[in-house]
């Protein structure tokens, strides 16, 4: 944990000081930010929904933009002018006086969200290499939900406080975190003088560099994206579906939600570096999402299950249930980012991660719609539709995975006996 936290490694150093002023952010503003938008601002739940919806929308189409701009201008430059001006827009939440306002400022702050997400992907994806890109990927990951997590605590004192100044205060604090962010990727160049060399050397930022090919013509990833989009409605489930479902369909007791989410923050943050080694392997990978899948499909089970007997019963079977679901989502996470990484053709490599991060953005776009028609509106069948869905999306991608390592085994092959001849 100390070097996941604490990396030597200059660049991964970097990335996590500033995922950890990041996610602290996250954590403040996702506590507070459906009161702050209702309660200060005045904006009704549906108004509020609606914006945000369009906002998606707007990261969607930045995550896939922000790819080809991180080949063009360079991965480090993206991610901290994105970051710039996603704490920007969060502080400009604190000025907002109507509906109008809130969904300009929102759909900029998604999309220059989702700019430094895809950028960070890119970076990654040309400094490190091999296991490196997995593990560090990784390491983030726990540094995000530790980080999110801590700073949902800080909010509880706006929580208790519950006035407008105080939630006013927490969104400028959220904005000024993600500022503070930008501090360790200045000068990235600078700081680590072979990461410029390396980077032109794979094409980063060099014009004069051959691009590979476009990702929206290579088949097996548009595939693996796609598959990688299903899994990743996991979150919706968690941050939506649990709740409701909790609530409003079983004897727990509500303060039970908590529970759940800290039995997966621990879960993801012990488990999900060691859950990725090896998924550098595309075969490992898709195995992974397998394995996944199942892990999924089980919290479907117990989670429908728990609608049917009392609250001690409930309780129980809701925290099997959350662990079956962090299960799967490590897994998927692990062998997703393993796929996206070692599919990609190198010498493009944002324009794929973009293409990976918008597989993800439109995941988050349309999970809570998903997850509200088929598990809360039909119960148990809605249930069993998603985990069909989830087994289904895994097992697709454990063959696509076999094929494609079946490919590459071929490639290098004749590779070989091409330059024997």
């Amino acid at each position: 944990m100390r070097s996941t936290l604490f990396p030597r490694e200059p660049v991964a150093r970097a990335l996590t000081l500033a995922t950890m002023a990041v996610s602290l952010s996250t954590g403040l503003f996702y506590a507070v930010s459906a009161l702050y938008f209702t309660r200060v601002l005045g904006l009704s739940a549906t108004t509020v929904g609606i914006g945000l919806t369009v906002a998606g929308g707007c990261g969607v189409v930045a995550s896939y933009f922000a790819g080809g701009a991180s080949d063009r201008l360079g991965a480090d430059r993206v991610q901290r002018w994105g970051m710039l001006g996603w704490g920007l827009a969060l502080l400009a939440y604190a000025l907002v006086g109507d509906a109008t306002g809130f969904v300009v400022v929102a759909c900029v702050a998604l999309g220059m969200r989702a700019t430094q997400g895809t950028a960070r992907q890119a970076l990654i994806a040309r400094w490190f290499v091999g296991p490196e890109r997995v593990a560090t990927r990784a390491g983030l990951r726990v540094v995000t939900n530790v980080g999110i997590g801590l700073g949902t605590v800080l909010a509880g004192v706006t929580l208790l406080l519950d006035d407008a100044a105080a939630y006013r205060a927490t969104m400028v604090a959220s904005g000024l975190l993600v500022l503070l962010a930008t501090l360790p990727l200045k000068g990235l160049n600078r700081a680590v003088p072979e990461l410029a060399a390396r980077v032109r050397a794979r094409g980063d930022g060099d014009a004069a560099e051959p691009r590979g090919r476009s990702p929206l013509t290579d088949r097996t990833y548009l595939t693996a994206v796609a598959l990688s989009a299903v899994l990743a409605m996991n979150f919706g489930l968690q941050t939506v579906g649990v709740p409701l479902w909790v609530a409003g369909h079983t004897d727990a007791p509500t303060v039970v939600i908590s529970l759940l989410m800290v039995v997966n923050t621990a879960f993801v943050a012990l488990l999900q570096v060691p859950a990725s080694r090896g998924t550098h392997h595309v075969l490992v990978a898709g195995l992974a999402v397998r394995r996944a899948g199942a892990f999924l499909a089980l919290g479907c089970g117990l989670f429908a299950a728990a609608a049917y007997g009392g609250a001690r019963t409930a309780v129980v079977l809701l925290v099997l249930a959350a662990l079956a679901l962090a299960a799967g989502e490590v897994f998927s996470e692990a062998g997703g980012w393993g796929l996206a990484f070692e599919l990609a053709d190198p010498r493009s490599a944002g324009a794929y991660q973009g293409l990976s991060q918008t597989g993800y953005a439109v995941a988050a776009m349309l999970a809570p719609a998903v997850v509200t028609l088929t598990a809360i509106s039909h119960g148990t069948a809605g249930w069993a539709v998603l985990a069909g869905v989830f087994l289904a999306a895994g097992a697709a991608t454990a063959v696509l995975a076999r094929r494609a390592s079946r490919v590459r085994a071929d490639d290098s092959a004749r590779d070989v006996r091409s330059a024997v001849a």
